[in-house]
């Protein structure tokens, strides 16, 4: 099955109805948190992984494990700690014995599922947080000098608490740029509350569908790259990026006097493939300008470094992005 034999319309048309279905098997489980949920969406058909940052008891560890449900996915949950080693979450080379003779054999770590929850990453050392990130980046796990092949489609979701940093290592920038969104977890509103106080405490049991299977979401993730977007619409992306850089002539006067360094090429490439998404499910197939400009924020705040008088005075990433997206013209002057 292949999108050769299918026209683009209608795969978008079949995009559209299941994730439609997804969205409400996931509602069964996970109360509001529209926003995350479409972003973490989003990611998974882009071929992209998320970093969910948000302090600890939001749900963000049943959002993903709804999602593998929902998806027909196998699930890891990985809770990283100072003393995690790399070897603990991409498996080790251990001694057997058959028969009486010794061999060596690979015993898999949890990084080998479709779908790893990489709980509290910050608090994982640096080494660590390279094993993981390597996996995201090449989808392999090299060990013992044997490379093996992660299975696809390959999701990694990362947490982190912004607010205890005591005894934590914040993922460097380089590192960073290999989240394909960063999107942020707030708290839930009174209604929202009460409904979760319902579901949890009465002993109700959400009973999740499978909606979809690996085959499919391949074929989708294909169908998401397939979707035309014009030169003037690329345009606009690669403006968008290139007005974060402090010393491009593009850059708006708060880019200049709150960001130290700006996007890389790879918060294009993002731009691009969360705009396609977002095109699909507003029944297009074809990329607007408005669909660029909707995933700018979890596509750059975590890509765009502020500096000190930022810090000082209070202003955030998400506060320059929005002003920038307002003020930058959707086509090229």
């Amino acid at each position: 099955m292949g999108t050769d034999t299918i026209s683009l319309e209608t795969s978008a048309a079949s995009f559209c109805d299941d994730y439609s279905k997804l969205r409400t098997e996931i509602a069964k489980a996970v109360v509001g948190h529209e926003e995350i949920v479409e972003g973490v969406l989003v990611c998974l058909f882009a071929g992209g992984h998320a970093l969910l940052e948000g302090v600890p008891g939001l749900g963000k560890t049943l959002l993903i494990r709804t999602l593998s449900d929902a998806l027909h996915l196998q699930f890891a949950r990985i809770q990283f700690t100072p003393d995690l080693m790399p070897a603990d979450i991409t498996g080790t080379t251990v001694v057997v014995e058959t028969d009486g003779a010794r061999d060596f054999e690979f015993r898999k770590g949890p990084l080998f599922a479709q779908m790893v929850l990489a709980d509290e990453i910050n608090r994982a050392t640096p080494k660590t947080q390279s094993a993981l990130l390597e996996a995201m980046q090449e989808k392999t796990v090299t060990v013992g000098g044997e490379t093996h092949e992660l299975v696809k489609p390959f999701f990694v979701m990362a947490t982190q608490n912004p607010i205890e940093q005591e005894g934590t290592y914040p993922l460097p920038e380089a590192q960073l740029d290999r989240f394909f969104f960063k999107l942020q977890v707030g708290y839930s509103g009174r209604e929202e509350l009460m409904e979760i106080i319902d579901r949890t405490t009465s002993g109700q049991v959400s009973d999740v569908n499978r909606v979809l299977d690996t085959e499919k979401i391949l074929l989708y993730q294909q169908v998401v790259r397939e979707v035309p977007i014009s030169k003037s619409v690329q345009d606009y992306a690669v403006r968008i990026v290139l007005a974060t850089h402090p010393d491009e002539q593009l850059a708006t006067p708060q880019v200049k006097k709150y960001l130290r360094f700006g996007s890389s090429p790879r918060a294009a490439q993002t731009l691009v493939l969360g705009g396609k998404v977002k095109a699909l499910l507003a029944g297009r197939t074809e990329v607007h300008t408005e669909d660029i400009a909707s995933v700018s924020l979890p596509s750059l705040r975590h890509r765009c470094i502020l500096n000190f008088e930022a810090e000082a005075e209070g202003v955030t990433c998400d506060d320059i992005l929005l002003n920038l997206i307002e003020t930058l013209p959707t086509t090229a002057q």
